[in-house]
């Protein structure tokens, strides 16, 4: 349930689920997340241009000219979340993903630090449903759990300057995809070449969205495309 509702400036608010991150707690979030956006497209709810969702917060923007925050506040505090179910289903996903060493670059690190072998790190990776929490940091950019405690492990002492497209990276209890190549700090065990935020698709750029589900399977280098 939500713990606290407080404004985040005279054009937002935020809905405080707690701390904890789980996928319970998540799942409240998504639910009223797809709530406030279909009542938002509907225009029953009036002035929301902007929705975000997080591990365990939801931020709402909205139109001072149409709106504000105490009825805002309102609205929210009368829905009750028991009886929310999400108006989309997640999808499930399989992306394809390589191991190589050229690709995995903390992969032999983590065989170290983990005192795993590279296979039973990588068969511990594709036994794993990974479930997409939020999109955050850049376009595109999924962060799922929940990771096998076997391979839960450290950011980097010193992150990359330049991490490649489509890498796959572990850390703590998470799993990411990097959709560009930008700096990063996140454990690489791998590539793929989804395509993950296309800006061609104007009704729909993001490939993923919270509430997905994703299982890695296996390629070859030559398979990438």
């Amino acid at each position: 349930m939500i713990k606290k509702i407080t404004n985040i400036s005279d054009q937002g608010i935020i809905c405080d689920f707690g701390e904890e991150v789980n996928k319970d707690i998540n799942k409240k979030v998504i639910s009223l997340f797809n709530y406030l956006k279909e009542k938002s497209n509907n225009d029953e709810i009036k002035g929301i241009y902007n929705i975000i969702p997080s591990y365990n917060k939801l931020v709402v923007h909205f139109d001072l000219e149409k709106n504000n925050s105490h009825k805002i506040k309102e609205i929210i505090s009368s829905i009750d979340l028991k009886k929310l179910t999400t108006s989309q289903s997640g999808k499930t996903w399989t992306i394809p993903v390589c191991y190589d060493d050229e690709f995995a670059l903390d992969l032999e690190n983590l065989t170290k630090s983990l005192k795993l072998s590279k296979e039973e790190i990588i068969k511990t990776h594709l036994e794993t449903e990974f479930y997409i929490y939020m999109i955050g940091f850049m376009p595109g950019h999924p962060y799922m759990g929940d990771l096998d405690k076997k391979l839960f492990t450290s950011r980097l002492q010193s992150p990359r300057v330049q991490v490649p497209i489509g890498s796959v990276a572990i850390a703590e209890k998470f799993c990411i995809i990097y959709p560009y190549l930008s700096p990063g700090g996140w454990n690489i065990i791998g590539r793929t070449s989804v395509k993950l935020f296309d800006t061609k698709n104007l009704t729909n750029p993001c490939l993923f969205s919270p509430g997905d589900t994703i299982k890695f399977k296996k390629v070859n280098k030559s398979e990438l495309k």
